[in-house]
């Protein structure tokens, strides 16, 4: 039992695991919440701590977000939370026409969570190869820094080595090329390559965003070679970065988009957008989910969609992330422990001298949630909701624990 006075930075990993049924996969921090409003949450001693994690990228909206609980209790008045894909409701259906008005594709598939989406749509992409091209056009480039999953196809195209050996052998077929015109050039084979999967912005790696030369070259490429180009925006898309798709800032449509994270405002919902050519290569049976779009989740993320296509919020992410970018870079000019600031939108890492979890750690005592990005990132994914005042207060205590 973790007392009162103690810091939470003072509690062993080992002990946190002793006290928990829960399989050791996390290395979670010692506070425990009870409770959030706002853009804050409170451990069970009533201590605040502002929230620059969002839950990773997730509660985009904050926490006890009226609306969403509106969203909730209207959802149950139907009394369906799941019926199965066997059958067809309104929810789901709204959802997917909402994206596809919003985008590029012509068709959705719902799935739970971010990883599910990216072996989607590597099985759609084979799928889409295989109906034009030989059965060999069946290969996935990642990029060097990628992070798309842990299942085990997801798993073969993250660049993290220490995730990936413990479990091979991974699903073949995947590979890790540079991010280099000249190198993928050479990797992206027409007979033998399916797609190519891109981050806009590589969250993992440290909020790394592709150069938009590279990526209007990658396109290019893949028109030419009829490879499909994946957008991965798991992190990244969703009003993160101040548009409402990251492929949007960027300038660069891509044939296939992987969304999660802040879909469906917490709760677990992945998505597949496609184009209408990829789709016609889909077949019932090709792929299945039991729970993905039912008609609860499908229904919250209707809300949450339209309150993060919402205009007015996309300006005021995109302002204020100029503000905490200008004041960012203030703070590594004035401490001397930072390496470099990058980032855009709602969306940031911090290179520093120290080790990045010793600054999070300390962020706990001074209650600031932070997330890490490697090493020596620190990674600041506000709620999309946080205003100036809160930035600021973030900001003001990140200052104090790197000087």
């Amino acid at each position: 039992m973790i007392h009162d006075a103690t810091s939470p930075s003072d509690i062993s990993a080992v002990a946190l695991a002793k006290a928990t049924n829960l399989l050791g996969t996390y290395k979670r921090a010692p506070m425990r919440f009870v409770r959030g409003a706002g853009v804050e949450l409170f451990d069970e001693s009533g201590k605040a701590y502002l929230d620059f994690a969002s839950g990773i990228a997730v509660n985009a909206l904050g926490y006890a977000d009226p609306g969403i609980q509106q969203a909730m209790e209207r959802a149950m008045q139907s009394g369906m939370i799941h019926v199965s894909n066997l059958y067809r409701t309104d929810p789901g259906e709204r959802l997917a026409a909402m994206l596809t008005r919003r985008s590029f594709a012509s068709k959705v598939f719902f799935c739970n969570s971010g990883a599910e989406a990216n072996e989607g749509a590597f099985k759609f992409v084979r799928r889409w190869a295989r109906s034009f091209g030989t059965d060999g056009k069946t290969g996935i480039i990642a990029l060097r820094g990628s992070f798309h999953g842990r299942l085990f196809a997801s798993l073969a195209a993250t660049d993290r080595p220490a995730y990936r050996a413990p479990f091979r052998p991974l699903v073949g077929g995947v590979s890790i090329c540079e991010r280099d015109s000249a190198q993928l050039d050479l990797a992206l084979d027409a007979d033998s390559v399916a797609a190519l999967i891109v981050e806009p912005v590589q969250g993992e790696s440290g909020v790394r965003a592709m150069e938009g030369e590279l990526l209007q070259h990658l396109r290019k490429l893949c028109n030419e070679r009829q490879i499909a180009l994946i957008f991965d925006e798991i992190q990244c898309g969703l009003g993160r970065l101040g548009s409402f798709f990251a492929y949007e800032k960027f300038e660069v449509t891509p044939d296939v988009l992987t969304l999660a994270k802040p879909l469906a405002g917490g709760l677990p919902m992945g998505a597949i957008l496609v184009t209408e050519e990829i789709a016609s290569a889909i077949k019932p049976g090709d792929h299945g989910t039991t729970f993905g779009g039912g008609p609860f989740v499908a229904a919250v993320a209707e809300h949450v969609v339209e309150r993060l296509a919402d205009p007015s919020l996309l300006a005021s992410v995109r302002e204020n992330g100029i503000w905490l970018g200008e004041h960012l870079h203030g703070i590594a000019r004035r401490s001397g422990r930072v390496r470099a600031v990058r980032g855009m939108g709602y969306m940031w890492g911090v290179d520093i001298v120290d080790k990045a979890s010793t600054v999070v750690e300390g962020g706990w005592d001074a209650g600031l949630l932070m997330t890490t990005a490697g090493d020596h990132t620190l990674r600041l994914l506000p709620p999309l909701v946080t205003g100036r005042e809160d930035l600021g207060k973030g900001l003001d205590i990140l200052e104090k624990l790197l000087c």
